[in-house]
């Protein structure tokens, strides 16, 4: 299988950065291709410019590189911290830049500008690595847990990816080298259950 790994953190000793390396460990040991970015270290450019935003316009050879990663790719990784509720700007710019109309989603014809979308995505499975420092239970009672819907229905059940996982990792900011151990290996099992060897 090809999959799209996307890494979304500045801190190359970040415990994103151990996740990223597990699931890129598994995903080559079990035979798949990835397509694999650090956001931060490649200097990916988040901010959309005017030009850009037609869909029929010829795309940077970054951009494009992307757009064509992520519209062959039978599965897609993302591992990111929870920033106020949302991913890093370099991400949510990523997403903005990359999953657009004509590659990720399009409108149903005759739309007259609701936006009933038709989603494109090869990929039907999904997987997103979270870190936090909040507790879960303030998580859901206070702030409802925002990233559960930006991902799941806002982006990838938009864009026509319906089987996806979400795995937070928390309070990071506490943990001992034991619990980090024992979440990669998590992460490791849930990445070899949603994509299995070849």
């Amino acid at each position: 299988m090809k999959i799209l790994l996307i890494l979304a953190h500045p801190d190359t000793g970040s415990f994103n950065h151990a996740i990223a390396r597990t699931v890129l460990d598994s995903l080559k040991k079990s035979g798949h291709a990835v397509y694999y970015h650090d956001l931060y270290l490649e200097g990916f450019d988040p901010v959309l410019p005017r030009a850009e935003i037609p869909r029929d316009i010829i795309l940077d050879s970054t951009i494009s590189r992307h757009c064509e990663e992520v519209s062959i790719a039978d599965g897609i990784i993302v591992v990111h911290p929870n920033w106020w509720g949302q991913p890093p700007a370099i991400l949510k710019g990523w997403i903005d830049r990359v999953i657009r109309p004509g590659v990720a989603y399009r409108f149903v014809e005759g739309d007259n500008g609701e936006g009933v979308p038709i989603g494109l995505l090869k990929a039907r499975s999904a997987i997103v690595f979270n870190t936090a420092n909040t507790p879960a239970e303030r998580e859901e009672t206070v702030f409802g847990d925002p990233l559960e819907r930006i991902w799941k229905d806002c982006i990838f059940g938009l864009c026509g990816v319906t089987d996806v996982h979400r795995r937070i990792f928390r309070v990071v900011v506490t943990s001992d080298p034991d619990s980090r151990h024992a979440w990669l290996q998590e992460a490791r099992v849930l990445v070899n259950g949603v994509f299995p060897a070849e």
